[in-house]
């Protein structure tokens, strides 16, 4: 199959995550894509193809076949759920060909268009052929591009076996959405001494630094009582809420921040006057702005307890995951290996910060130095997201080339 119809069938499954649930993978359907795969891979040939029987990640390892010299082992990580911020179910997606640069009807019984002057990046894929949605739902190119794209790469090494080349390692995950895509992941089973997550969006993107990273629990306590008699003794835990927000910068959120700006992020908020929670995220490239926004986030808490009470608020902040890029410095090959495959493949790099994360991160503190690349998708989690299926194609050489720089003499 080609690598456009290989996209297709992953894409048709439905692989949303739910953070709300305790098992991991903690969806069946990413169960029924990641057994697909592991099946594909032993059809592929792959000799050593493993799924976690509990917790589903598959790995594989294409041995290398290079007698004379020691290769190192060089793994591509992807994962197979989408986001919870749209729905991934029942996917309609449509093939673009020669796009014009024009705005696109998604749906023209709902209204819904994808416009040029909301995403004038765009406009840089006129001539391209584009996968979109429906209007409906996401695509899932975030990041079933990324496992198409490793799953074509190792075929084609399957393919050409005189192709000299070290042990290629690939693992597919769940839960990258949730933000336990690796609570399992058997780095050691693994057996790659550097890896990449193929899990960006734009050709040419590539990766070594991302937000730090933590999650705030904000739990607020009121006091109902009927409103007819509630004088100096209701006490409104949806009030509690609005001022803790209201003493948090507000220029320092997602949408008004960019590059490495950080920002206080209010994800969802619910209750009523007797009980309410609040969930926020709290990023920062810069590990003592992040610790600084952390400070600040609890001194706003407290202003807003000593306004309402000692112990209206309970406040529980977690760090999720850190800065990676300290340690991908410590192994400058990891970098120096993905530009050289770039360049050859004719790829113009565009290294940048993440501004999130990604199973990488973590990865890279596990002792495995994981940085990320593009796939040829964008706008993802939501019903504009696109997959270009030329950069994706160009994708899958990147990775060969990789494979190749790994084992040049």
């Amino acid at each position: 199959m080609s690598a456009l119809e290989r996209f297709l069938r992953y894409v048709a499954i439905d692989t949303g995550s739910d953070s709300g649930s305790d098992g991991y993978p903690s969806t069946a359907g990413q169960w029924d894509l990641l057994n697909l795969l592991a099946k594909q891979l032993r059809e592929m040939g792959v000799p050593d193809v493993r799924q976690d029987p509990t917790y589903g990640c598959v790995y594989a390892t294409l041995p290398g076949n290079c007698l004379q010299r020691t290769i190192p082992s060089v793994g591509f990580i992807a994962h197979v759920d989408t986001s919870e911020a749209m729905s991934g179910k029942d996917i309609r997606p449509r093939i673009i060909k020669d796009f014009d640069g024009e705005d696109i009807c998604l749906n023209e019984e709902k209204g819904i268009y994808t416009r040029m002057e909301d995403f004038p990046e765009m406009r840089s894929l006129k001539g391209k052929t584009i996968v979109v949605t429906g209007g409906t739902t996401l695509l899932g190119s975030d990041d079933k591009s990324g496992v198409t794209e490793i799953m074509e790469m190792l075929a084609y090494f399957t393919e050409h076996p005189k192709e000299v080349h070290g042990n290629i390692c690939v693992a597919f995950t769940a839960d990258e959405e949730t933000g336990r895509g690796v609570d399992h992941f058997d780095v050691s089973g693994f057996g790659a001494v550097y890896a990449y997550t193929v899990d960006g969006d734009r050709l040419g993107d590539i990766s070594c630094e991302c937000f730090n990273a933590a999650g705030v629990k904000v739990t607020a306590k009121g006091c109902s009582v009927h409103p007819g008699d509630a004088y100096h003794k209701m006490k409104n835990a949806l009030f509690i809420l609005m001022d803790l927000q209201g003493r948090l910068p507000g220029a320092e959120c997602p949408e008004c921040t960019k590059d490495r700006e950080g920002f206080y992020h209010l994800t969802d908020a619910r209750g009523d006057v007797e009980s309410a929670v609040a969930h926020y995220i709290i990023r920062d490239h810069d590990t003592d702005r992040f610790e600084e926004r952390k400070r600040v986030f609890m001194e706003a808490c407290a202003a807003t307890e000593e306004k309402f009470g000692k112990g209206c608020l309970e406040v529980k902040i977690e760090d999720q995951y850190l800065n990676m890029k300290p340690v991908i410095d410590r192994h400058p090959i990891v970098m120096q290996k993905a530009y050289a495959a770039m360049e050859k493949v004719g790829i113009e790099v565009k290294e940048q910060p993440i501004r999130g994360g990604t199973d990488g991160a973590r990865l890279t503190f596990m002792g495995l130095p994981c940085p990320n690349l593009g796939t040829g998708g964008a706008n993802f989690h939501g019903k504009h997201e696109y997959l270009c299926v030329e950069e994706m194609e160009t994708t899958i050489e990147l990775l060969k080339q990789i494979v190749r720089e790994y084992a040049a003499e």
